[in-house]
């Protein structure tokens, strides 16, 4: 009997097994090659990883954009800012030029204001007050013309709709017909720019109609 079980344990030993048992049990057992269903697959998955991480995430996106927002709405307010300094100054400006032109008028109309007070306190007769409220007029009308400022010719012309106002015509022989035959209110012009129009009579010649 124990005969046998030695003989029995000798052909279970590794070495008695057929085909080098022995060895294949020390290697590692090899795997099978992969299809080529599950190599694109494979594929796919490492592409999709990769693009996902190439995008940037929403919140990122987002506060990128509010930051632009941001920086748009900042320049805009200092733009109009700039815009309503630069209007106020403007005013500001054209209101010191009115002023500036204002006063140097006024200036050249002083003496002339001084003039009058002195012919009504003056005592002389009615001829004498009369020659001096001459010499003011004529003080006046030589500042006007320093401005350039000049009257508008009205006897004796072409009635002008563009510089004389009819006040109502009188009828005259010895004035052509739709000229000018009396000047009720003197107008002025300052260089080619109307300040007011003459206040006019015109003629009405009954000769030059009937003929």
């Amino acid at each position: 009997m124990w005969k046998q079980k030695t003989e029995l344990t000798e052909a279970e030993s590794p070495e008695a097994m057929p085909g080098g048992a022995e060895s294949n049990l020390d290697s590692p057992a090899e795997l099978p090659a992969p299809t080529a269903e599950e190599e694109l697959a494979s594929a796919t998955e490492a592409a999709a990883q990769t693009g996902a991480g190439a995008e940037p995430p929403v919140e990122t996106e987002v506060d990128r954009l509010k930051a632009e927002r941001d920086q748009l709405l900042d320049r805009l307010a200092r733009l109009q800012a700039e815009f309503e300094n630069a209007r106020k100054r403007a005013e500001r400006e054209r209101a010191e030029n009115r002023d500036y032109v204002a006063s140097s008028v006024v200036e050249q109309f002083l003496p002339v204001l001084d003039n009058f007070a002195l012919a009504l306190k003056s005592t002389g007769s009615a001829h004498q007050l009369r020659s001096g409220v001459s010499l003011i007029v004529k003080q006046m009308e030589e500042i006007l013309q320093k401005m350039q400022v000049n009257a508008i010719p009205a006897v004796g012309e072409a009635f002008d709709p563009r510089i004389h106002e009819a006040m109502g015509t009188v009828e005259r022989d010895d004035i052509p017909d739709q000229h000018v035959a009396e000047e009720v209110r003197r107008g002025y012009k300052m260089r080619e720019r109307l300040l007011r129009p003459a206040l006019v009579r015109v003629a009405h010649n009954p000769k030059q109609v009937n003929e």
